[in-house]
Protein backbone atom coordinates (compact mmCIF):
# COMPACT_ATOMS: atom_id res chain seq x y z
CA UNK A 1 0.00 0.00 0.00
CA UNK A 2 1.76 3.57 -0.82
CA UNK A 3 2.05 6.00 1.56
CA UNK A 4 -0.14 8.90 1.59
CA UNK A 5 2.49 12.28 1.32
CA UNK A 6 -0.06 14.47 0.55
CA UNK A 7 -0.26 16.19 4.19
CA UNK A 8 3.38 14.62 5.55
CA UNK A 9 6.00 16.98 6.97
CA UNK A 10 9.41 17.29 7.09
CA UNK A 11 10.47 15.84 11.04
CA UNK A 12 11.03 18.99 12.98
CA UNK A 13 13.41 19.95 16.01
CA UNK A 14 11.44 18.18 18.65
CA UNK A 15 11.08 14.46 16.21
CA UNK A 16 14.71 15.16 15.64
CA UNK A 17 15.78 15.48 19.50
CA UNK A 18 13.60 12.12 20.03
CA UNK A 19 15.43 10.40 17.31
CA UNK A 20 18.93 11.34 19.00
CA UNK A 21 17.56 10.32 21.99
CA UNK A 22 17.14 6.92 21.13
CA UNK A 23 20.71 6.86 19.35
CA UNK A 24 21.86 8.37 22.68
CA UNK A 25 20.04 5.24 24.22
CA UNK A 26 21.36 2.93 22.35
CA UNK A 27 25.09 3.81 22.89
CA UNK A 28 27.05 1.45 24.88
CA UNK A 29 26.54 2.38 28.60
CA UNK A 30 30.46 2.67 28.79
CA UNK A 31 30.12 5.19 26.08
CA UNK A 32 27.64 6.85 27.52
CA UNK A 33 28.98 6.95 31.12
CA UNK A 34 31.94 8.52 29.67
CA UNK A 35 30.03 11.18 27.48
CA UNK A 36 27.58 12.06 29.81
CA UNK A 37 28.65 15.80 30.56
CA UNK A 38 28.65 16.16 26.70
CA UNK A 39 25.50 18.57 25.79
CA UNK A 40 23.38 17.62 22.45
CA UNK A 41 21.81 20.38 20.63
CA UNK A 42 19.68 19.90 17.42
CA UNK A 43 19.42 23.20 15.22
CA UNK A 44 18.01 23.85 11.47
CA UNK A 45 21.72 24.54 10.23
CA UNK A 46 24.96 25.74 11.02
CA UNK A 47 25.49 29.62 11.85
CA UNK A 48 27.13 31.61 9.59
CA UNK A 49 30.09 31.96 11.81
CA UNK A 50 30.68 28.37 12.34
CA UNK A 51 30.70 27.64 8.66
CA UNK A 52 33.43 31.06 8.50
CA UNK A 53 34.56 29.27 10.93
CA UNK A 54 35.13 26.13 9.37
CA UNK A 55 35.31 27.97 5.79
CA UNK A 56 32.43 26.09 4.28
CA UNK A 57 30.26 27.89 2.27
CA UNK A 58 27.14 25.49 1.81
CA UNK A 59 25.51 25.05 5.28
CA UNK A 60 23.81 21.37 4.06
CA UNK A 61 27.62 20.14 4.41
CA UNK A 62 27.99 20.45 7.65
CA UNK A 63 25.58 17.80 9.26
CA UNK A 64 26.87 17.50 13.00
CA UNK A 65 29.29 19.49 14.63
CA UNK A 66 31.59 18.71 18.20
CA UNK A 67 32.71 22.06 19.70
CA UNK A 68 34.77 21.85 22.66
CA UNK A 69 38.26 20.13 23.60
CA UNK A 70 38.47 16.68 23.04
CA UNK A 71 39.62 14.64 25.96
CA UNK A 72 42.64 13.58 24.14
CA UNK A 73 43.37 17.56 24.36
CA UNK A 74 42.41 18.19 27.75
CA UNK A 75 44.61 18.10 31.00
CA UNK A 76 43.71 18.89 34.80
CA UNK A 77 45.59 22.66 34.40
CA UNK A 78 42.95 23.44 31.76
CA UNK A 79 40.19 26.19 33.27
CA UNK A 80 36.93 25.50 33.23
CA UNK A 81 34.94 26.19 29.65
CA UNK A 82 31.74 26.41 28.29
CA UNK A 83 30.87 22.47 28.36
CA UNK A 84 31.48 20.13 25.20
CA UNK A 85 28.41 20.28 22.84
CA UNK A 86 27.28 18.17 19.94
CA UNK A 87 25.58 19.78 17.62
CA UNK A 88 23.33 18.04 14.40
CA UNK A 89 22.03 20.04 12.03
CA UNK A 90 18.20 18.81 11.07
CA UNK A 91 18.23 20.38 7.48
CA UNK A 92 21.59 19.27 6.85
CA UNK A 93 20.77 15.96 7.73
CA UNK A 94 17.37 15.58 6.15
CA UNK A 95 19.18 16.75 3.05
CA UNK A 96 21.29 13.97 2.91
CA UNK A 97 18.65 11.59 4.07
CA UNK A 98 16.57 12.44 1.03
CA UNK A 99 19.80 12.40 -1.18
CA UNK A 100 20.04 8.47 -0.48
CA UNK A 101 18.85 5.29 1.12
CA UNK A 102 19.53 5.10 4.58
CA UNK A 103 16.81 5.12 7.10
CA UNK A 104 16.92 8.36 9.29
CA UNK A 105 17.09 6.95 12.85
CA UNK A 106 20.40 5.24 11.64
CA UNK A 107 21.71 8.40 9.52
CA UNK A 108 21.08 10.54 12.98
CA UNK A 109 22.71 7.72 15.29
CA UNK A 110 25.78 7.84 12.60
CA UNK A 111 26.55 11.95 13.18
CA UNK A 112 25.56 11.82 16.49
CA UNK A 113 28.39 8.73 16.90
CA UNK A 114 30.66 10.17 14.84
CA UNK A 115 30.50 13.99 16.75
CA UNK A 116 31.24 11.86 20.17
CA UNK A 117 34.00 10.30 19.09
CA UNK A 118 35.72 13.65 18.14
CA UNK A 119 35.36 14.52 21.97
CA UNK A 120 37.18 11.20 22.92
CA UNK A 121 39.51 11.52 19.68
CA UNK A 122 38.44 8.30 18.53
CA UNK A 123 39.16 6.43 14.98
CA UNK A 124 37.14 6.10 12.27
CA UNK A 125 37.51 2.46 12.58
CA UNK A 126 36.85 2.90 16.58
CA UNK A 127 33.27 4.94 15.64
CA UNK A 128 32.74 2.28 13.15
CA UNK A 129 33.00 -0.18 15.86
CA UNK A 130 30.41 1.81 18.31
CA UNK A 131 27.80 1.89 15.75
CA UNK A 132 27.92 -1.57 14.23
CA UNK A 133 26.87 -2.15 18.87
CA UNK A 134 24.04 0.25 18.02
CA UNK A 135 22.58 -1.06 14.82
CA UNK A 136 22.13 -4.77 16.23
Amino acid sequence: MPTDWSNATAPGLADFEALAETAWNRLPVEFRTLAKDIVIRIEDLASDDILDELDIEDPFELTGLYQGVSLDHKSVGDHTREPDMVFLYRRAILDEWASGEEELGHLVAHVLVHEIGHHFGFSDDDMETIESRISD
